[in-house]
């Protein structure tokens, strides 16, 4: 099975300790988001993780010790670096200090392991088509010899931004057009393989690749393993990324971001994050007596072949 640890918060930045721990423990339980009364259990041990997705907008916070977890595993690291500032993205670090961390993790866990994300891309008064481009431009200059690959995707025009950001413009046919000739263009100059996210359109005609970010084939070829030929579902239209299992929570990201999707509201992930304890095996709080914990279906995305060998990753 495949672990991804940020999907629904950016752990590593806010619970670093936390995920450590889980991992050098050998478990981590999580509660079913419908139902917070059921609680599934995934085993964290190499023989029950075929790899471990990351996905974080900062990832100084556990660099010191991520060997504790890649020296073990197969893994594959997400990093999101847009264009924005605080004002869309308040607890994110700056530009300069976000590139600067992924060459270090990087140069930690090797460029084969790492997608930069530049997403969601949007439209304000600000952040216009122009400052797109030359943002990205600076950009895949500097990181271009660090990634295996460039993941964008545009906004998704759900209801909450309605609220969250009335400044935001609508993206209109034209307008992802300019911006994906303008993102494809320099991922060329610079040698960077880019891909579209969970976007619908096609814009091959610009080098960008139609493909899930989280498929077997990249995170096979990231780690020198084998998978199995499985059809991927996918989480939502548009999506084709490998079936995984998230071991956080909603409303528990304290960057604030403008566009999240995983938060309600930003001060209930505040109320939420005085609940965690690092020593819990939940994110949030502990197991209550009217809990049912399940232990969580894992099963292996390895092809037999490569289940007769370590499936360690090379140090």
């Amino acid at each position: 099975m495949i672990i991804n640890t940020g999907g629904r918060t950016d752990t590593v930045q806010y619970y670093a300790k936390w995920l450590l721990r889980r991992f050098s423990e050998g478990y981590a339980l999580t509660r079913n988001p419908l139902f917070p009364s059921k609680i599934s259990r995934y085993e964290l041990t190499p023989d029950k993780v075929d790899c471990v997705v990351f996905c974080s907008k900062n990832y100084q916070p556990i660099l010191p010790y991520l060997h504790e977890i890649t020296d073990r595993f197969n893994t594959y690291f997400h990093y999101t670096i847009t264009a924005y500032g605080q004002d869309i993205e308040p607890g994110v670090p700056s530009i300069e200090e976000s590139l600067q961390t992924l060459i270090k993790l990087s140069k930690q866990v090797g460029r084969q392991r790492i997608a930069w994300r530049y997403d969601p891309v949007l439209l304000t008064e600000k952040y216009t088509i122009s400052r797109h481009v030359e943002t990205f431009e600076r950009m895949a200059r500097i990181l271009a010899p660090h990634i295996d690959r460039c993941i964008f995707s545009f906004v998704e025009m759900y209801k909450k931004l309605e609220t969250n950001m009335p400044e935001l413009r609508p993206l209109s046919e034209e307008d992802k057009d300019t911006l994906a000739h303008g993102l494809g263009t320099l991922a060329k100059q610079y040698g960077i393989f880019i891909q579209t996210c969970g976007t619908n359109g096609d814009f091959t005609r610009y080098g960008i690749h139609a493909s899930g970010c989280m498929t077997l084939d990249i995170l096979g070829k990231a780690n020198g393993i084998v998978f199995k030929n499985l059809k991927h579902k996918g989480m939502r239209q548009g999506c084709h990324c490998i079936e995984s299992r998230d071991i956080g929570a909603y409303n528990t990201c304290l960057n604030g971001c403008k566009y999240c999707y995983a938060n309600t509201k930003s001060h209930k992930a505040r109320e939420n994050y005085r609940l965690h304890d690092p020593a819990s095996p939940l994110l949030l709080g502990h197991v209550k007596p009217e809990d049912t914990i399940i232990q969580g279906e894992q099963k292996s995305f390895l092809a037999k072949e490569q289940l007769n060998h370590s499936t360690m990753p090379e140090l």
